[in-house]
């Protein structure tokens, strides 16, 4: 559907004298472990550590650099999301990662910039991360420039952190701008991604033994973790966070060491044991109708799993089964299932042209 509205679009754009314009496709993730330990408050502190994957979802965004936009239209720019705006420069702009990033690189051209999604805003997997990851790595081919990896991921950081001053973590930004199922950790002085060592018929049985379901529910992830944050920064929240950094490496040995079906079910029952300490966090995280959704994927045949991103509403992320998942659908028939699939490529530049 995106490449066909893609090409119409292109299309309509002959008239408007472009001089270039790109379009970039990063993935959402899903935060498997040690989610809480990416936040700076702690791990400047004591080590952080999370393994996530990123998955076939994306948000793609268009920077289309026109040559007389000005002279078409009373704006300079227009920025086109969940709604459209029509501004002069870029300080009028409301978007705030759209406005950032622009300053921060200095630029000062007539732009047509979209932002489109494959699921929700504000649902737990990184989304709003993962458009500043793709929005910079667009900026940067604007100028014919290719940045590492890891300069775009620590660039979204800053932007994140720094100049829009958002509550948010650091491994949602690594985890867009690498792609694949990974380990971040986190000390004071450096943020290191590798990836997990398991071997393709285990990692296919992983994929196929993850089942995600849309609660319905949405929120603004910097609000529901600002309790998280501020119980963090009081020290009150260390006991859980180091129990769930240690379940990073626990996992990975997990994946690296048992048998197939005993893999699934270590993984899951970990799963369900992190979900329990993530829940001590904050009061905002779950919600009484999260848990009865939870609990009725258990009571069906799911052996553990969790509520992506910081919690209050998104996606149910569960560990079932391949036999036991008609059984968990069924029971969640209310719930939209998304089909869980891992990316290992993260944020690329998927077109261009001048």
């Amino acid at each position: 559907m995106f490449f066909l509205f893609k090409k119409k679009f292109i299309v309509g754009l002959k008239n408007h004298e472009a001089l270039m314009l790109i379009i970039s496709r990063t993935p959402v993730r899903i935060s498997l472990f040690g989610g809480g330990t990416d936040y700076p408050d702690y791990f400047s502190r004591k080590k952080g550590a999370v393994l996530g994957t990123t998955i076939k979802q994306f948000i793609y965004v268009s920077i289309n650099q026109m040559l007389q936009m000005g002279s078409f239209f009373d704006h300079k720019i227009r920025v086109g999301y969940s709604k459209t705006e029509l501004v002069q420069n870029i300080l009028e702009i409301a978007h705030p990662s759209v406005r950032e990033c622009l300053k921060h690189h200095k630029f000062d051209a007539n732009l047509d910039i979209h932002i489109f999604s494959d699921l929700p805003a504000k649902t737990g997997l990184g989304s709003s991360s993962s458009f500043t990851v793709g929005f910079l790595n667009a900026l940067y081919a604007i100028k014919g420039l290719r940045i590492s990896k890891q300069k775009l991921a620590e660039e979204a950081c800053l932007i994140e952190q720094t100049k829009i001053k958002e509550h948010v973590g650091s491994q949602d930004q690594f985890h867009a701008a690498h792609g694949g199922l990974n380990i971040i950790e986190f000390t004071q002085d450096e943020i290191k991604l590798r990836p997990v060592l398991v071997s393709k018929e285990k990692k296919k049985l992983f994929q196929d033994s993850v089942m995600v379901f849309y609660t319905g529910l949405t929120r603004f992830a910097s609000e529901v973790a600002k309790e998280q944050i501020d119980k963090t920064k009081t020290l009150s929240n260390d006991i859980y966070l180091e129990k769930m950094h240690d379940m990073v490496f626990e996992a990975e040995k997990i994946f690296a060491t048992c048998e197939s079906n005993e893999m699934i079910q270590q993984l899951g029952s970990l799963l369900h044991t992190s979900w329990l300490l993530k829940k001590k966090l904050s009061k905002k995280i779950s919600t009484a109708l999260i848990d009865k959704y939870y609990e009725t994927a258990i009571e069906a045949g799911a052996i553990g799993g969790k509520l992506c991103g910081a919690g209050s509403g998104g996606f149910l992320a569960m560990i079932v089964p391949t036999e036991k998942q008609p059984k968990v659908r069924n029971a969640l028939k209310n719930l939209l299932e998304v089909p869980f699939q891992i990316e290992p490529d993260g944020s690329t530049i998927i077109y261009m042209k001048d």
